[in-house]
């Protein structure tokens, strides 16, 4: 069985470029994904808006910018002053589309602030409404008042679809998925049979709204794969029910606007060129133009000489379909091109290849004398653009063509104009390198899938000889962290180098953390608490990076750790040089730190980093500590700390003595009202214990380690409780903020839920597992997982704002507005609830 030789492994799209050293595909690369993201409202559409001043009346207004539901406008007549311009949310606020106001006998009349710039309000109307651009009516009144237009298309609608292989014949389609706009299609008439599925892009050339084959001539026949399963009086009478059910199961017309348009071809039958069959997209072969339906479409069938064949891959192109070349491209850009089977080589009877001899060129010229055709000429075909964005090596997600259901992990092996040679990861079966167009609808950038909650297949990873591995033996008592609550514990491995011996030199022993040992002002001692109980023994270098990821992760501000580990100029231990990596506020950090590769050297190494991380010696290495610390650290202050293992520089923040020069800052002690404050920082990065930090403004996560030089541990765990307590009853006091010339956040959005949220308990006391559970039962299901990794409670959920939710958690506009909104209701019913 493959599948009993691969590793399943969550997969981080992040961890996994950074450990390949490859680069994401830009996102302004796949325009069709950028116009599944537009809301329907574009800057520059104008529509009649409520007059604050006067509810009673309405003024036409400009959008100057969208974010998610929100729109930016401004009045018109104020020209390009942007001291008026106000936020709208689409679903509260009273918009309308130009002419509302005639049709319901409203009034438009000049606001009190720009009164004096229009003396004529009819002429100045007339002249800023010709040509203008309305906003959708659609999108602005009704059911799909303040919905993304993607999301209109819900499971049920219906659309028609023309046949592949025959142009002029189309069939009703129903929606049975929605994927972020890629669409699984159900022919008509098939009910739960899903033999015949297909998965398209809502964007494709060859899907329509429902009456649109009635529209341009064309016929409603059900495809012949699927013809002989009723009788035709059956299809008829599937036919007429769609009709009758046509306005309950359309979709607006306006969602179809940025389709591709199609041009008009100039090709004749009989004309020869070369395609890709985007059935098989992995090889390029001569092909034939069998038919012309009109001047959009054509018929292309793959040239097959066998006389007995069975079957033929034919299907139906038009102007801009791609994989269909001129002649001679192949050798023009030194490309294999698969010969037809049966081709006789230099006319030569007894040379003959069924899928082409190896070593044997493919003769243009020869091969159309055999066949008496001529080649479709170069003016036939549009011009190849090599301005994409697109470069060898970088990462992407691309649909697997032999089964639409996979979406795997691609990697750019060649480039070759606007065409791609891609190499799937992570698919059941293996599948040859596929060339695909740079505007494919098939492919997507980086962390689509998860944006929108559908299963990327990972890349497989071979396990590995069991004597070849660093186990990471996790303590029999912790505390509940992410990994408990979702997974249990687990073993995780690190590859040890082939060319190691591990009961060699090069061994490193087990290393203990030792968590009852003083933390020192860089790392938080709870989260210390929660790492595994030992690293190794395995490698030196593979068991020590491990051990320092882990330390940094730890920290209140990973990338201040990283930085006082990084190698300084002259290397200390003339050992190895690692790459190490850390991530704080959504922003990635990379360092070269040293470690030593000998086993006889790792007790001093150990030592030495833990007094450049101002902690106890004892807090890692190869010893255990069990009951009492040798160093007797747990007497300790933060401040007593430094007269033992060396003096710190007071009040500055920047390196302890001996470390490289860094930009010092002055700090000031915080005052009162600033330590009651919290702020919650939410990590991109799966970190292996708590990455929410309940800690004031001015403790090392707000302004840097050294700030807690005064308390003591277990005062600041004793003080983060009370600040916990104080949260608690001063929560209620948070207000909405009415200003409307700032950027919205999630908490200047009231929004219209379908229905009141009730809950059962207060969200102040929720635990993670109970946010993940709340998230579960909402359409933002599949970003548990983030709250889950991040350790985020009641509080801090409560705590999120939409910039948070975006620049933390990595997600696009749209899915951060998304959850938010589930935010917004919690916050909502707890005021109403719990507050008072």
């Amino acid at each position: 069985d493959a599948g009993s030789s691969v590793e399943e492994m969550e997969f981080n799209w992040d961890e996994y470029l950074e450990d390949t050293g490859a680069t994401a595909a830009p996102h302004g690369s796949f325009k069709h994904v950028d116009t599944s993201l537009q809301n329907g409202f574009a800057p520059g559409m104008k529509l009649e808006v409520a007059v604050k001043s006067d509810q009673n009346t309405y003024w036409v207004a400009t959008i100057i910018t969208t974010c998610g539901q929100l729109l930016l406008l401004r009045y018109d007549g104020y020209g390009e002053d942007r001291k008026a311009d106000f936020w709208c949310d689409i679903l509260t606020a009273d918009l309308h589309p130009i002419g509302w106001c005639q049709q319901n006998k409203k009034i438009l009349k000049v606001p009190e602030g720009i009164k004096d710039k229009i003396p004529d309000q009819e002429e100045f109307l007339q002249r800023v409404l010709k040509g203008a651009c309305s906003a959708p009516a659609n999108l602005l009144e009704g059911l799909h008042r303040g919905k993304n237009p993607l999301d209109l298309i819900a499971p049920g609608s219906r659309l028609e679809l023309q046949n592949p292989r025959d142009s002029l014949e189309a069939w009703i389609v129903t929606v049975v998925e929605n994927v972020g706009g890629r669409l699984k299609l159900r022919y008509e008439g098939l009910e739960d049979l899903d033999k015949f599925d297909q998965w398209l892009f809502y964007l494709d050339p060859f899907l329509h709204q429902v009456g649109w084959a009635a529209q341009h001539g064309y016929s409603l026949q059900p495809p012949s794969a699927i013809r002989s399963l009723r009788s035709e009086a059956d299809w008829q009478e599937i036919l007429k029910k769609v009709k009758e059910e046509e306005e309950e199961s359309s979709v607006p017309t306006d969602l179809f606007k940025d389709k591709p348009v199609i041009g008009v071809h100039s090709f004749s039958e009989g004309m020869k060129l070369e395609a890709v069959d985007p059935m098989a997209p992995f090889v390029i072969s001569p092909a034939t133009v069998l038919k012309v339906y009109n001047d959009k479409y054509f018929l292309i069938e793959i040239d097959d000489l066998r006389a007995e064949r069975a079957s033929s891959q034919r299907y139906v192109c038009h102007l801009n379909s791609a994989g269909i070349f001129p002649v001679q491209w192949s050798l023009k850009n030194g490309l294999h091109l698969s010969p037809p089977p049966r081709y006789l080589f230099n006319s030569n009877p007894w040379l003959f290849a069924v899928l082409g001899y190896p070593g044997q060129d493919f003769d243009w010229a020869d091969y159309l004398k055999q066949c008496g055709a001529e080649a479709a000429p170069q003016s036939c075909f549009p011009l190849l653009s090599s301005d994409h964005g697109f470069k060898e090596n970088m990462k992407l997600e691309a649909v697997n063509p032999v089964d639409p259901e996979e979406v795997c992990i691609a990697t750019v092996t060649k480039l070759k104009d606007s065409y791609l040679w891609l190499q799937l990861e992570g698919s059941k079966k293996p599948v040859p390198e596929c060339i695909v167009s740079v505007e494919s609808m098939n492919i997507f950038p980086v962390g689509w899938c998860e944006t929108n909650g559908y299963q990327l297949r990972p890349p497989r990873k071979a396990i590995v000889n069991k004597q070849k591995k660093i186990a990471v033996v996790q303590p029999e008592k912790q505390i509940l962290s992410s990994r408990t609550v979702h997974d249990g514990l687990k073993n995780q491995e690190l590859n040890s180098s082939d060319s190691v011996v591990i009961n060699g030199k090069y061994c490193c022993p087990k290393i203990y953390f030792n968590h009852r040992c003083f933390s020192g002002p860089y790392l938080n001692k709870g989260r210390i608490a929660e790492l595994p109980q030992s690293v190794g023994p395995g490698n030196c270098v593979l068991v020590l990076k491990e051990v320092l990821t882990l330390l940094i992760n730890a920290a209140y501000k990973p990338s201040r750790v990283l930085r006082e580990l990084q190698l300084d100029e002259e290397a200390a231990w003339h050992g190895h040089g690692e790459t190490l990596k850390a991530k704080y506020k959504g922003k990635s950090y990379r360092a070269t730190v040293e470690v030593v590769r000998t086993a006889d050297r790792v007790a001093d190494f150990c030592r030495k980093t833990c007094i450049k991380l101002e902690c106890c010696p004892n807090l890692f290495g190869p010893q255990m500590v069990l009951d009492k610390c040798s160093e007797n650290c747990s007497v300790l202050t933060k401040t007593k700390y430094t007269h033992y293992y060396g003096k710190r520089k007071n009040k500055r923040i920047g390196r302890p003595p001996g470390g490289h020069s860094n930009l010092e800052v002055a700090m000031k002690k915080p005052n009162k009202r600033r330590k009651r404050r919290k702020h919650f920082f939410v990590h991109k990065k799966k970190r292996s214990s708590t990455s929410v930090d309940n800690t004031p403004a001015g403790s090392p996560q707000g302004s840097g380690a050294e700030e807690e030089d005064d308390q003591d541990e277990s005062e600041l765990s004793h003080s983060l409780a009370q600040d916990r307590d104080k949260r608690k009853r001063k929560l209620r006091t948070f207000s909405f903020s009415d200003d409307e010339n700032k950027p919205p956040s999630p908490k200047d959005i009231k929004m219209e839920v379908a229905e009141k949220l009730q809950l059962d308990s207060n969200p102040l006391e929720w635990s993670v597992a109970d946010v993940v559970r709340f998230l579960k039962s909402t359409d933002c299901a599949p970003l548990a997982r983030i709250f889950l990794d991040q350790e985020i409670d009641g509080q801090a959920l409560l705590l999120l704002t939409l910039p948070t939710v975006q620049e933390c958690m990595d997600l696009k506009l749209g899915p951060a507005i998304k959850l938010c909104h589930h935010i917004e209701r919690v916050k909502l019913a707890f005021y109403q609830q719990f507050a008072n």
